[in-house]
């Protein structure tokens, strides 16, 4: 009771302190911003985490131009992880390792330029050469070249059946050849082909994009997008509630019965809170130690105090989004001794950020149940911007994540060769098995349908029978939005938010 107490207190009190800091414009008052956006067709955004790389489409700030239908890729994805067309009308699989990809005619950039296939291997040439790549690369190395003006050859090293649904990831969006700077910076204003056009990148603060009425597609129906990045969550729901946000992304749990109940939308996620702990540090290189911290973790508690049941529990790293995962999971079960480990005084740092409201009291909660298991735990909390490096360089004895898991290409091995490959480009646990990177290099090489799951769920097995990681639970996000919105995007992916076809009165 004093926990909600609590939370009620806060919330109050910064929603007196933030309303008003949602201004699309320079106006000084409500009612200027209120003028404003009757007379555009404005559609006003709260994000939920600033920017890391300026919004180069070749780090995770590649979701927000998804997000907004500004950067297209040549094939996207449908609710049912199934590849369709795109920027690429059609494609076709001519030998083993050999793909050809028609290219979409009469598409034009933002920027007046056409598209064209020598533009589209020039981003995808930009990909393959980032250092660090989008990490739906990891481990991939492609051959890309123009066959004629819309014809891409695709070359690999294996046959991989996954090739078009890994091209539908935001991070190989296609950007006219005047985003990509001689310095590799990739500046992606005026540069798409989406229905909104980015036209100005406020640093970490906002930013905003018209409508493109060249799209090669049906026209947006708003004029503008003001998105600006909110990582207090309170606030995220503060604006909402003051009717300074039209959308707002992630509602904290514990603002739920305070807000407006038509407003909120809950959407099943691919997303899994994790404790991942670092397999080269003093404390967790040693695996008693890895296996008492997860045997310490009560992830009921955890989820009855701070998700108030608004979540599930993790069996695995997949969740129940993954409808095939759990049935999978159940004919192979994993084998697991019941012998108890305990911790003998051992100092550990936990970290995590606040840009997801829940995940510094899931923090809290660890550093209990770590306590009364034998360790001495110190936190170190701060917003997701300012600790990511330190996570990537191995600080942290522990790192508390929530992390999507079919992020890139709707299939989970993109994900596990990212966090749990021996080269993976986010491997905050700094893990590297022999054994996990064969079955991963398996999995990946398995057609999709049964015998790829059947390979994933192995997968996961040999990962957390080294206790890699610690699965907690699997979100349901919240998201909020006015009721003057229509056609918001509900997305478990979180590749889109507001596109053409999003409305507000």
């Amino acid at each position: 009771m004093h926990l909600k107490t609590h939370k009620l207190v806060l919330a109050l009190t910064l929603s007196a302190l933030l309303t008003g800091c949602f201004n699309s414009e320079d106006s000084t008052t409500d009612d200027k911003a209120s003028t404003a956006q009757s007379s555009s067709s404005e559609i006003r955004v709260a994000m939920m985490q600033p920017p890391r790389t300026g919004l180069s489409p070749l780090s995770d700030d590649a979701f927000k131009l998804s997000r907004w239908s500004t950067a297209e890729t040549l094939v996207n994805l449908s609710d049912l992880s199934v590849a369709e067309p795109m920027l690429a009308t059609k494609w076709q699989q001519v030998e083993p390792t050999t793909w050809q990809f028609t290219v979409r005619q009469g598409v034009m950039f933002h920027n007046g330029s056409s598209l064209d296939a020598k533009v589209v291997v020039n981003s995808l040439q930009k990909a393959l050469q980032a250092a660090p790549k989008p990490r739906i690369l990891d481990g991939i190395e492609w051959q890309v070249r123009a066959l004629d003006d819309f014809t891409v050859e695709i070359k690999t090293t294996f046959n991989d059946p996954l090739l078009p649904s890994r091209l539908s990831s935001p991070q190989l969006a296609i950007l006219a050849a005047s985003a990509y700077k001689d310095n590799g910076r990739v500046v992606p204003t005026n540069a798409g082909t989406g229905p909104f056009v980015l036209t100005e990148i406020n640093g970490q603060t906002s930013a905003k994009l018209e409508r493109f009425d060249g799209y090669w597609g049906e026209k947006a129906k708003v004029d503008k997008i003001f998105a600006e990045y909110v990582p207090n969550g309170f606030a995220r729901a503060a604006a909402l509630r003051t009717g300074e946000a039209d959308v707002v992304e992630a509602v904290p749990v514990s603002q739920i019965a305070m807000m407006d109940q038509s407003q909120l939308h809950e959407v099943a996620m691919p997303r899994t809170n994790t404790l991942y702990l670092n397999n080269q540090s003093k404390v967790f290189s040693q695996f008693a130690l890895r296996k008492a911290a997860a045997q310490a973790v009560d992830r009921e508690q955890i989820i009855n105090t701070v998700y108030e049941n608004h979540a599930d529990l993790a069996k695995g790293l997949l969740g129940p989004a993954l409808v095939w995962a759990e049935p999978v999971r159940e004919k192979n079960p994993r084998a697991e001794t019941m012998e108890i480990q305990v911790a003998n005084g051992e100092k550990i740092v936990l970290g995590t950020f606040t840009d997801r409201a829940e995940l510094p009291e899931v923090a809290v909660l660890l550093k209990q149940q770590l306590e009364a298991a034998g360790f001495v735990v110190e936190l170190d909390v701060r917003e997701y911007a300012q600790i990511e490096n330190d996570a990537l360089a191995g600080k942290f004895d522990a790192f508390l994540l929530s992390r999507a898991t079919v992020l890139d290409s709707g299939d989970p091995v993109a994900y596990m060769q990212s966090d749990f490959g021996c080269k993976g480009s986010f491997n905050l646990g700094q893990f590297c098995s022999e054994e996990v990177d064969a079955a991963l290099k398996h999995a990946d090489r398995q057609p999709l349908g049964e015998l790829r799951q059947q390979a994933i769920i192995e997968v996961e097995s040999k990962i957390l029978e080294q206790y890699a990681a610690v699965p907690l639970l699997h979100e349901r996000v919240i998201q909020g939005e006015s009721t003057k919105v229509k056609n918001a995007v509900r997305d478990p992916r979180e590749r889109r938010l507001i596109n053409q076809f999003t409305e507000v009165n």
